[in-house]
């Protein structure tokens, strides 16, 4: 199984001057084990811009590379993976884009849409929000720990929490039963992305000892 323990979502705003693709190497060298390129709206010529650096700043780190929603970026860039929300392309035909090598992941936000992810179709979900979150606006309201638990219950693939998370939270999270924490601010908006990188994967790390 890939490993998902560590997944950091840029977010162009929130890493300011620093940029994507240092953001996203500072992450890594911390711990982070995927990254995914998050840039809603962005027309696909932009978002291959931008890939290309970050994809640059990941070589030979193993880290997995993932493209959200923009399957003809993801294709051009050579992603690992592509990423989609219950309100982008339908998860069938984000598969039938990409191939069976690479990995698709799918947004959840109910035990309903968790147990609804089709195992021949989609390699893991990202379940959540768990907490409220200010990275995007129109989320659906927080499960809490509670809620997550139920959805990794529910889902018949590995599941990645997200939503407000960060090193305090990372470990209830995985001993909720998630495979691994996906954050956006938490190291995006980071003085020292290395260094909350590092404390998120030893919270991870602590959990399942």
């Amino acid at each position: 199984m890939s490993d998902l323990s560590v997944y950091l979502v840029l977010d162009a705003g929130m890493c300011g001057a620093r940029g994507l693709a240092e953001t996203a190497r500072a992450a890594v060298a911390g711990g982070a084990t995927a990254v995914q390129l998050r840039l809603k709206d962005a027309p696909t010529e932009a978002v291959i811009e931008a890939g290309r650096a970050v994809r640059a700043a990941l070589a030979g780190s193993g880290a997995l590379f993932v493209v959200n929603d923009d399957v003809a970026a993801a294709a051009a860039l050579g992603a690992d993976g592509v990423h989609v929300g219950q309100g982008d392309m339908p998860p069938a035909e984000a598969r039938a884009a990409i191939g069976p090598g690479r990995l698709l992941g799918l947004s959840v936000e109910t035990e309903a849409q968790a147990a609804a992810a089709d195992p021949a179709v989609v390699d893991h979900v990202g379940a959540g929000p768990v907490f409220a979150t200010g990275t995007k606006a129109d989320h659906a309201p927080p499960v809490g720990m509670d809620g997550l638990a139920g959805m990794v219950r529910a889902a018949r693939v590995p599941s990645v929490a997200i939503g407000g998370l960060s090193a305090a939270s990372a470990g209830d999270a995985v001993r909720a039963g998630a495979a691994g924490v996906a954050v956006v601010s938490a190291i995006c908006a980071a003085a020292d992305p290395e260094a909350a990188a590092r404390e998120i994967a030893r919270a991870v790390r602590e959990a399942r000892a």
